[in-house]
């Protein structure tokens, strides 16, 4: 019996070394690190930082390296030679380095933008140090550039991040314009072809999905998510699904709707208020009692 366990021991432990030589994959811990020094880089007036010569030095030096790994995880490159894996790896590097100027930018303009329309937010620091909806757009910014350069896992790492921390999940593929406003930002959803226009602004529980996913894998690639135009209003809890949809600029949207069609600009969408009931237990008629008070009207 000591002999077969013995056996049985040498053959997986020869199995998974055979494993273990296989190209590894991208490690999150040091994304996330590399995500902390971009964060200091993009907001160097509120977080303490090293020389920029020298943290570009050392977020360059991580990205080449994670994304050969991950470029060695992708079929374009499984034939690859060793050489060229590290020449392709380098160029993206340096493609995503030229980019952090844009991403700044528009960074700026999301901070701008969130000043602007939240009378709760007293400075611009607070925003950046603790908004859950501007450290998931940065996140998101970041990965958006990686994902344009075809780079594969790395993106997505990122996104996921951004997710499990702020509870706010966007498709690193979504294109999303300048003064960008995720109020709340809990629960927003924003799939992989969402195209949103400048001055947007969403309020958590916000989802722009696609109509359907059934199509698998031969659906990839296509136009499934809504188009959304400069300066549209979303508001808690309203979906809005198809790539066929576009919400026209100026549109707001009530609460809780739920749009599968195009809607035309500087239009006002929301859901008719659902019939209230109140019961209690005195004779009399509390619903009759109620309808006589003026209520508050919710307007968008």
């Amino acid at each position: 019996m000591t002999n077969i366990v013995a056996t049985e021991i040498e053959r997986v432990a020869k199995l998974i070394s055979k494993q273990s030589a296989l190209p590894k994959q991208p490690v999150k811990a040091v994304i996330v690190d590399v995500i902390g020094e971009l964060q200091r880089i993009l907001f160097p007036e509120v977080f303490e930082n090293e020389s920029i010569n020298t943290s570009l030095e050392k977020i360059s030096k991580n990205i080449a390296v994670q994304t050969e790994l991950a470029l060695r995880c992708d079929l374009q490159y499984k034939n690859s030679a060793q050489s060229e894996v590290e020449k392709a790896a380098l160029d993206i590097t340096l493609q995503f380095i030229s980019k952090i100027p844009a991403i700044k930018e528009k960074l700026e303009t999301d901070v701008e933008a969130v000043y602007n329309g939240d009378p709760a937010a007293y400075s611009k620091a607070e925003i950046i140090m603790s908004y859950p909806g501007i450290y998931a757009g940065m996140i998101h910014r970041i990965a958006h550039e990686l994902y344009l350069l075809s780079v594969p896992l790395i993106p997505r790492i990122m996104s996921e991040h951004a997710h499990s921390t702020t509870g706010i999940d966007i498709h690193p593929g979504a294109a999303i314009g300048k003064y960008f406003f995720m109020d709340h930002g809990t629960g927003i959803v924003i799939g992989e072809t969402t195209v949103i226009g400048d001055h947007a602004k969403l309020y958590q529980g916000v989802t722009l999905g696609a109509l359907s996913t059934k199509g698998g894998q031969d659906i990839k690639g296509t136009k499934r998510h809504p188009t959304i135009n400069d300066n549209v209003t979303v508001y808690s809890g309203a979906t809005i699904l198809g790539g066929s949809t576009v919400i026209g600029e100026g549109v707001v949207i009530g609460g809780n709707a739920f749009i599968v069609k195009s809607v035309p600009e500087n239009t006002r969408v929301s859901v008719k208020n659902p019939e209230l009931q109140y019961k209690n237990n005195r004779n009399i008629s509390a619903d009759r009692e109620l309808d006589q008070m003026e209520f508050w009207r919710y307007d968008i």
